[in-house]
């Protein structure tokens, strides 16, 4: 059995979520000194460690890391920035609709993990996009990369569109004003700039971010207080509040409008304030987008299952399904208490409409600080991976140059800022990258690269599993077009104008 080459393992982590040592890119000089073998220098590395047998899997490599842990792992590679747009998915589906979605979408993603860990289970491959070298050659590997690049990307553009968008509120709370000032350093544009330059691209220049690792764990924490301070200010917030307020948020004007909602028709806010149960509109097209963002770790999966102790694929399954139900009953309640707590004036980035009931709620500031801290801290480490899969595919062959290392991080920095500055909002970079790349994670890539692999001896073409793998394909394909569509169609007519223009 060919042993895939080292060169092509390219280090790829979805939803900003970082784990060190999974990968054998992340090992030192001296360990790959080491594990070099002097005909083969490329291969040998980590899970390979037995290069000279034919028959070598990614079991063969001992790892260390126990059920909980991986547990733990996979659980920050799955939660990311998505659960802040799932109130406004819930808003524009309904609470059945939008459970049903969310539920289709969690079992569709615990398959499609059962097909990766079948399909690595014949070649011995830990890399999500060393599968598609093994299934269509470089093609395969290339789109693979491609659509981890362009998930990460995607998390990256999330994560600085919520320091621009929550940063000047910080700032404002702090100055004890009641409205934003125009100074430059109220300016979410300027300072998600100032934060990329003085922070970020600092920590994405060193070689090496293992260290970083750490805010994995602490950025699922920030996520976890969030959704008890979601919980919490369900209870705390009037509902007819929010009947008359702008979309501008002004706070300045929330005494006012409470004692006019106080004289609010009990008819009118009696409806305004019952949930709606089932929902479409031209903004339901962002819903399963938003959820399969949310649900994307299938990359992941692969390097924790060769970490795992005592592993088997029915152990890592456990894992994965564990993982996806606790995120997903975390999902679900911090969908369901945002929407119940703003119902339709919920925004596409849910910690921004608390500035409607109270800028200068200590609670929310505190969750707005921790998120902030755990964002800025978790974008070099999506931006890592990126460019080594930009070094691995365009200088696969080419030494360490210092000068090719600071170009690609300035330069990919560049262009998603320009991104986050001029995109109208979060739920434009939820919507395309949610409509693209995730559906090939999840749905496609892990259908084809399976039919590919699995020897027709064992299954054949006409087998069921193969014919189910294929119609799952057919149905990521389906899902990708119609949002797409969907989206596209909605930006044309200029409906959008909904949900956290700021």
């Amino acid at each position: 059995m060919e042993i895939p080459r080292q060169t092509e393992m390219v280090e790829l982590v979805p939803n900003g979520k970082h784990l060190e040592g999974l990968l054998p890119v992340g090992m030192s000089t001296t360990d790959t000194q080491r594990a070099e073998d002097p005909q083969h220098c490329a291969e040998g590395k980590g899970f390979l460690q037995k290069s000279s047998s034919s028959g070598t899997h990614f079991t063969d490599f001992e790892g260390k890391t126990s059920f909980g842990m991986s547990v733990f792992n996979l659980s920050n590679a799955i939660m990311g920035s998505g659960i802040l747009g799932l109130a406004y998915a819930m808003a524009n589906t309904g609470i059945i609709l939008f459970l049903f979605l969310l539920t289709a979408v969690a079992l569709l993603s615990s398959y499609s993990i059962h097909l990766l860990l079948k399909s690595s289970g014949i070649v011995g491959i830990r890399a999500y996009e060393q599968l598609g070298y093994r299934a269509f050659g470089t093609p395969g590997k290339l789109a693979a990369a491609l659509a981890i690049t362009l998930q990460n990307i995607g998390a990256m553009s999330s994560y600085l569109y919520i320091i621009k968008s929550e940063l000047p509120l910080v700032i404002q709370t702090f100055l004890n004003l009641e409205e934003p000032s125009p100074v430059w350093y109220m300016d979410g544009n300027y300072l998600v700039i100032l934060v990329s330059v003085t922070i970020i691209l600092p920590l994405a220049l060193m070689r090496q971010l293992g260290y970083l690792g750490y805010s994995s764990g602490f950025s699922l924490s920030c996520m976890v207080f969030f959704l008890i301070a979601v919980i919490y200010k369900k209870f705390q917030v009037p509902c007819p509040l929010h009947i008359l307020v702008n979309a501008t948020g002004n706070s300045s004007h929330t005494v006012v409008l409470e004692e006019k909602a106080q004289l609010q028709d009990e008819p009118e806010a009696a409806a305004f304030c019952t949930p709606k149960y089932f929902t479409l509109n031209s903004q339901t097209a962002y819903t399963i987008p938003i959820m399969a963002f949310a649900f994307v770790c299938h990359p992941e999966v692969l390097p924790i299952y060769t970490e795992l102790k005592d592993p088997s694929k029915q152990k890592m399954q456990h894992i994965s399904n564990l993982s996806i139900a606790v995120m997903y009953v975390m999902y679900f309640l911090a969908a369901l208490f945002g929407y119940l707590t703003f119902y339709d004036r919920v925004e596409s980035e849910l910690l921004h409409t608390y500035n409607k009931v109270d800028a200068f709620d200590v609670l929310i500031l505190c969750v707005r600080v921790a998120v902030l801290i755990a964002v800025t801290l978790t974008v070099p480490i999506v931006l890592f991976p990126v460019r080594r899969a930009i070094q691995q595919m365009l200088f696969q062959n080419q030494e360490f140059s210092w000068l090719r290392h600071v170009l690609i991080a300035t330069g990919l920095l560049t262009c998603i800022n320009l991104l986050v500055i001029f995109a109208p909002n979060i739920l434009g970079i939820f919507g395309i990258i949610g409509a693209t790349s995730a559906p090939c994670l999840i749905f496609i890539f892990p259908a084809i690269f399976y039919f590919r692999i699995m020897p027709t001896e064992k299954e054949p073409a006409r087998s069921t599993p193969k014919i189910l793998a294929l119609c799952f394909a057919v149905v990521g394909f389906l899902l990708m077009t119609m949002s797409l569509s969907f989206i596209i169609t909605d930006w044309a007519s200029g409906t959008n104008q909904h949900g956290g223009n700021h």
